[in-house]
C-alpha cells in the first residue's frame, strides 16, 4: 500500500487559501512537475479550449444529461453550525505521481459522466453503449439472428462484426452527435478502454481479452477529466461569474477554478461536494453540481493541477 499524507491544515487556513495564495502554495510543492509536461510515446497534453459540450449543442444544464452522475453533495449546514474538516488522503508522491490504468479506469475518467456505472446512459440523449459494442461480436450477432429464426454464417457475421467495430472506434476518436469526440485519448488507452466495455455489454470471452494496465502521468489524467467531463458544462474561458449569477444558473468557466478554490476545496468539491455561496445576499446552498465520487482524491488533485499548468484557452 502506497504511503499517504494528510492535507490537514488549520481551519484559518481552509478558509483563507485563496486564489493568490493557492496559487504561490501550489508553485512550491509541484514545482517539480514541470518536467513532466512531455508524456510518453510522443504524446503532448494540451489545454482544454472553446465552449462547453452543452452550449456547442445548444443546450442548458438543466435540459441535458451530459457530465451528469445524478449524485448531490451535501446539504449546507444549519444555522450556527460549520461544515465538517476535510482530509482528503493524497498520495505522498503525488506531485510525481503517474498513474496505472485499466480499462475501467479510462472509463470512469471519460465515459462515466455520461454513460453511468453500467453503460445504460440516459436515454433518449444519452444513448446506451451495451447495443453498440454488443454488435461488435461475432457470436452475439450470430445468437441474435439464430433467436430470430436466420442462419447466418460465420464470415458474415464477421463482416457485420467488423463494421461495428470500425463504427464504434470511429466513434471515440470522433464523436457524434450528441457526444463529442475523445483526441485526448491515445491510441493505447482505447486498445486499453475497448475490451472494457465489451465487458460491460456481456461480450462472451472479454474478460479475458483486457489490455495490459498503461501508466501515464498526473497531468494527462487531469487532462482526460477536465475534457471528457468538466468540459460537458464548462465553458474552457470566460468571465467568473458573481454569486447572483450563479444562482440564477451561471456555470464558472475552467479558467476561473483555480482562481475560484484551492486545492483542498477544488478536491472536496469534486469528490465529496459542498455548498457553495449563491444569490444576493450570498448564502450556502447545495449547488447543482454532480459529484463525482468514482474519482479519487489524486483523480480530481491532478485535474487542478492540469488546469493550473495548462490554462483553458479559447
Amino acid at each position: 500500500m502506497r504511503p499517504q499524507i494528510i492535507f490537514d491544515l488549520p481551519v484559518k487556513f481552509k478558509t483563507i487559501i485563496r486564489p493568490a495564495k493557492a496559487f504561490v502554495l501550489l508553485l512550491t510543492v509541484l514545482s517539480p512537475l514541470a518536467g513532466q509536461r512531455s508524456q510518453t510515446s510522443g504524446y503532448r497534453v494540451t489545454p482544454v479550449t472553446g465552449e462547453s459540450w452543452i452550449k456547442h449543442n445548444q443546450r442548458t444544464f438543466d435540459t441535458s444529461a451530459m457530465g451528469r452522475t445524478w449524485s448531490l453533495g451535501p446539504a449546507p449546514p444549519a444555522p450556527g453550525q460549520s461544515l465538517p474538516p476535510y482530509t482528503p488522503a493524497l498520495s505522498a508522491d503525488f506531485e510525481h505521481l503517474s498513474f496505472t490504468l485499466k480499462g475501467e479506469d479510462i472509463y470512469r475518467l471519460v465515459c462515466r459522466g455520461c454513460h453511468q456505472e453500467a453503460g445504460q446512459g440516459a436515454p433518449p440523449e444519452i444513448k446506451s453503449l451495451i447495443n453498440p459494442v454488443r454488435a461488435t461480436s461475432v457470436q452475439l450477432i450470430m445468437d441474435r439472428m439464430k433467436e430470430r429464426g436466420m442462419d447466418m454464417s460465420t464470415s458474415d457475421a464477421a463482416v457485420l462484426a467488423k463494421q461495428a467495430n470500425e463504427s464504434v472506434i470511429h466513434r471515440l476518436h470522433e464523436g457524434g452527435k450528441n457526444m463529442p469526440p475523445f483526441h485526448q485519448l491515445t491510441e493505447a488507452e482505447i486498445r486499453s478502454l475497448f475490451p472494457y466495455l465489451k465487458v460491460l455489454a456481456g461480450v462472451p470471452g472479454a474478460e479475458k481479452g483486457q489490455v495490459p494496465v498503461m501508466e501515464s502521468t498526473s497531468f494527462h489524467i487531469g487532462e482526460l477529466i477536465v475534457k471528457s467531463t468538466c468540459h460537458s458544462c464548462h465553458d474552457a474561458v470566460g468571465r467568473n461569474p458573481t454569486p447572483e449569477e450563479i444562482f440564477n444558473g451561471a456555470i464558472p468557466p475552467l479558467s476561473s477554478l483555480t482562481k475560484r478554490t484551492s486545492l483542498l476545496e477544488f478536491t472536496r468539491k469534486v469528490v465529496q461536494g459542498a455548498p457553495i455561496l449563491m444569490g444576493s445576499p450570498p448564502e450556502l446552498y447545495r449547488g447543482k453540481m454532480s459529484v463525482f465520487y468514482y474519482l479519487t482524491p489524486d483523480e480530481a488533485a491532478s485535474a487542478y493541477m492540469y488546469l493550473l499548468f495548462y490554462p483553458p484557452q479559447e
